[in-house]
């Protein structure tokens, strides 16, 4: 089943690998600064300085960010698909030799894989990273991390499995072996990874087993999914030290793997119907 953020024309790009029309895209011939990222799970792609007007029909970029963007070798055998290193998702192709640039490098984007966050937006939170946690329903979950200073931005889905861009129904069902998750952007001048994991354990509890409180099963898992190996020593060396504290820590460490965004109800459940959360609470532990 498809994700309902999206409509039909996203998701033929970004999951059935489909072109967009040429000329057509949103931002074929933008010169608006700031960066592009990922629709579907918002890691930064490109910056608008690696930006150039190619003529080609779509987006056009001469170098990508980090590691950010993964390359294939397309299923015709020719060229050289691009995808979102972190969620997978269709972004276009990749091509050399073309002697346009200094970096002889095309990146020919999809418009309706990105989202351009202007440089006026992006100005205070360029040193932003995310994280991806799960603890039971992830309604609470968003609703206590939104309470944090140097938060940017949330969005709740699904991460751990092997089914790709499940729906909620078939993670409930336990189909694919997702978990219930929230990814976290956050602006590290002003939060690190190490408070953040700090108040995840604050906020659940992270010595059941099964799920939490009467919500139980895999989907429910307390988990971190560690994106480095820096990542999960933080990770282990926190869960060290509340073993120390006597508490017998039920969360697992996972490498980090694709995320999928849950349908649109989902996000900010609580703050568009005006309830607390049941299953979830703050608790001062460190």
């Amino acid at each position: 089943m498809q994700n309902n953020n999206f409509n039909p024309q996203e998701i033929d790009v970004m999951f059935n690998k489909a072109t967009e029309r040429a000329f057509k895209g949103e931002y074929t011939d933008t010169q608006i600064e700031g960066v592009y990222v990922c629709k579907n799970c918002n890691t930064k792609l490109y910056t608008s300085v690696s930006k150039f007007s190619s003529s080609c029909g779509w987006p056009s970029f001469e170098s990508s960010i980090d590691n950010n963007v993964r390359e294939v070798i397309d299923s015709d055998g020719r060229r050289v698909e691009i995808l979102c290193n972190h969620c997978g998702i269709h972004l276009g192709h990749v091509f050399r030799g073309e002697k346009l640039t200094t970096l002889d490098t095309r990146y020919c984007v999809n418009s309706l894989s990105m989202k351009l966050v202007p440089k006026a937006e992006i100005d205070s939170i360029v040193n932003f990273e995310s994280v991806i946690l799960g603890c039971g329903c992830f309604w609470g979950v968003e609703y206590w991390f939104k309470k944090l200073k140097g938060v940017i931005r949330t969005q709740v889905g699904y991460s751990g499995g092997d089914l790709d861009n499940p729906s909620y129904r078939q993670v409930c069902n336990q189909m694919g072996g997702h978990r219930e998750v929230i990814l976290i952007d956050f602006d590290k001048s002003i939060i690190g990874l190490e408070e953040i994991l700090r108040y995840f354990f604050e906020i659940h509890d992270f010595t059941q087993i099964d799920g939490q409180g009467n919500d139980r099963g895999l989907q429910y898992e307390s988990v971190i999914f560690y994106e480095n190996q820096p990542e999960k020593e933080l990770s282990e060396t926190i869960i060290s030290e509340l073993a120390d504290k006597s508490y017998s820590v039920a969360t697992k460490l996972l490498q980090r793997t694709s995320f999928w965004t849950a349908e649109e109800y989902h996000q900010d459940y609580y703050a568009k119907n005006g309830h607390t959360p049941y299953c979830h609470f703050y608790k001062k532990i460190f």
